[in-house]
């Protein structure tokens, strides 16, 4: 066997799936889904062929062009990190349908009852494929290396709504026969049942698979963009204001990187659960409610997950260990939308805050360097627990290098012609230097791009950015050190980011007294931004003020988002000195608030629990 990638069972001497047809029958009294799959090979084959599985219950494998059943296993042995190897024995096939049941432990989903919902009358569903859970949704070959199409129908609850990462076909009554092997027929034409019919034209890797189930309304903001939530009117209103600006960000990422090939760029906000700041889906992005803030600088959010419409959705990085491909060239994207749309100070603070971002990540990993290199080796490393901020910020400060040294213009004709040429593919990290070296002739004698792409930790010609404003609210965070703190004047034109890279270049403990006298004038434990709310109480743990502890349970039950979660329970059980009052803390709120948290997040935060405990 020869995998093609250290998260997959897929072997690269068989065919890759080119199309998935599913059908699937929500089944929310067990939080399962009865499914069936039509997998299309790209030749007849013959021999064993290896499927990626995670918590599915097979039933049966037929090939459908004879109807006759197609001998299967299921590995016995989980492997933790990649599932269940499912085995189908093929003669001459080119198309297998497989039946079968999702758990109701599926890492992809999140099952939300009703009380767990804003309007606390119907139940939720949502899925978070990234990086290695779509294998918990449907027997697939769950690597980015294979680019998939599919059609989806989606058997719901007549008073629920389906939405999908994909083109609405339509919603209609169940038909009979298209359950396939999914459920039995009078299941599937129940009456209260409704099916919402999908189809995604283009190839896309399995973990930009994405679907939400549930009471879920919608506003215009765009001639290509509408925004999904729960259907109430506040949040709605909410993110419409929030986004209002989101057509004049797609038309700067026309300029810069060419025309936007999936034909809608709509949003769905999701209940508080959702473990990440947004998912790229494609059409249909995915956003955490904290990312409406009141004062449209959510949208920068917004700017980083279309500007994966070029880098991670068009072109994708082969396996987890070339992840910087898509997180690097889309963070650098990101602040040319955020530079075009609201200006170069703006832009300025991001880099800023990407940059104190890198410089702590080393720091995180300074007893495991690898993953400190934009070109890793994960081979047994769960991508979920070397995920960081060093494939963003270590990959934006590599391509910003290179435009620095052969100027904007240049940069930016090289950015076109990269994404044009390597346009629906999935590429590794030499692939890309190859194209870099013949279209840019000689820049490896002017960058180290060995140094860059391999090395460990920040290489010396990476920069901090250059702005008046940056470098004033750097300075004044280390005035803070002496004993001042900044008074109004100087604060009056903050925003959250401003606030945000100020706190985050605070020292890691200072004075308990410090702490509540900056918080005495500024009210940051209570503010609306989550980004300035959990940088605070950081400083709050670190400084061991525990009159804030109620508002660090408070913020770890009310939002699943892991940039959140992870610094504050790192905070409360990182080091060993006196601190048995905040480890016992941190497990109890863990231990009444794990229900709440999507299951990825469920599994970071044991694995920060089980190395500081």
């Amino acid at each position: 066997m020869a995998p093609i990638d250290p998260h997959s069972f897929t072997d690269s001497t068989h065919p890759l799936t080119t199309h998935i047809s599913l059908s699937f029958y929500f089944d929310f009294s067990t939080s399962t889904i009865s499914s069936s799959a039509l997998l299309t090979l790209t030749s007849p084959y013959t021999g064993d062929l290896v499927l990626d599985t995670r918590s599915l219950t097979i039933i049966s494998v037929l090939d459908p062009l004879t109807n006759t059943h197609l001998p299967f296993s299921l590995s016995p042995h989980a492997d933790p990190i990649k599932g269940q190897p499912l085995t189908v024995s093929v003669t001459n096939c080119s198309k297998i349908l497989i039946g079968y049941v999702t758990s109701c432990s599926s890492s992809a989903l999140q099952w939300l009852t009703p009380p767990q919902t804003f309007n606390k009358k119907f139940p939720f569903v949502y899925t978070q494929c990234q990086s290695i859970h779509a294998r918990s949704i449907f027997p697939c070959q769950d690597t980015p290396a294979s680019r998939v199409r599919y059609t989806a129908k989606l058997n719901i609850p007549g008073q629920l709504s389906g939405v999908m990462s994909a083109k609405h076909v339509e919603r209609r009554g169940p038909v009979k026969g298209e359950e396939m092997l999914a459920c039995d027929e009078a299941l599937w034409c129940a009456e209260g049942r409704v099916v919402e019919e999908f189809v995604m034209e283009q190839p896309i890797p399995p973990y930009l698979f994405a679907f939400a189930v549930g009471e879920i309304g919608c506003r215009e903001v765009g001639p290509r963009t509408k925004v999904y939530a729960e259907a109430v009117g506040s949040v709605l209103d909410g993110a419409a204001k929030e986004f209002a600006g989101t057509e004049d960000m797609i038309r700067v990422g026309e300029r810069l990187f060419g025309e936007y090939d999936w034909e809608r760029f709509d949003l769905l906000v999701l209940p508080p659960s959702f473990p990440y700041g947004g998912m790229e889906n494609p059409r249909m992005v995915f956003l955490t409610p904290t990312v409406i803030k009141g004062d449209a600088s959510g949208a920068q959010v917004v700017a980083h997950e279309l500007a994966h419409s070029w880098t991670g959705n068009l072109i994708t990085n082969k396996t987890n260990d070339h992840f910087w491909l898509n997180e690097g060239f889309t963070t650098y994207a990101e602040r040319r939308i955020v530079e075009a749309v609201q200006g170069e100070d703006i832009a300025a603070l991001n880099i800023g805050i990407g940059w104190k971002g890198l410089v702590d990540e080393m720091e995180r990993f300074k007893d495991n360097m690898e993953l400190t290199k934009l070109w890793t080796n994960q081979e047994g490393v769960d991508p979920d627990d070397a995920y960081s901020q060093v494939p963003y910020e270590k990959g934006f400060q590599f391509l910003w290098r290179i435009e620095r040294q052969i100027g904007r213009a240049a940069f930016d004709e090289f950015l076109k012609k990269y994404i044009a040429a390597f346009k629906f593919q999935s590429i590794d990290t030499p692939t890309f230097l190859d194209f870099l070296k013949a279209n840019v002739p000689g820049i490896e004698n002017d960058i180290d791009l060995k140094t860059w792409t391999e090395g460990t930790g920040i290489p010396p010609d990476a920069m901090e950015p250059v702005s008046n404003i940056y470098t004033k609210i750097v300075s004044l965070a280390h005035e803070f050190k002496q004993g001042r703190m900044p008074n109004e004047e100087e604060v009056a034109n903050w925003h959250g980011q401003e606030w945000e890279l100020y706190l985050e270049n605070l020292p890691k403990s200072v004075e308990a007294s410090q702490v509540t006298a900056l918080d005495c004038r500024y009210r940051l434990s209570e503010s609306k931004d989550y980004e300035v709310k959990v940088a605070f109480l950081q400083l709050a743990i670190g400084s061991r003020c525990s009159e804030y502890y109620n508002v660090v349970e408070k913020t770890l039950k009310e939002v699943g988002r892991m940039k959140y979660l992870r610094p504050l329970y790192t905070a409360l059980v990182q080091g060993n000195a006196g601190k048995e009052e905040e480890k016992i803390f941190a497990q109890r709120v863990f231990a009444e608030a794990r229900e709440t948290y999507h299951p990825i997040a469920q599994g970071v935060v044991e694995s920060i629990l089980s190395k500081h405990l």
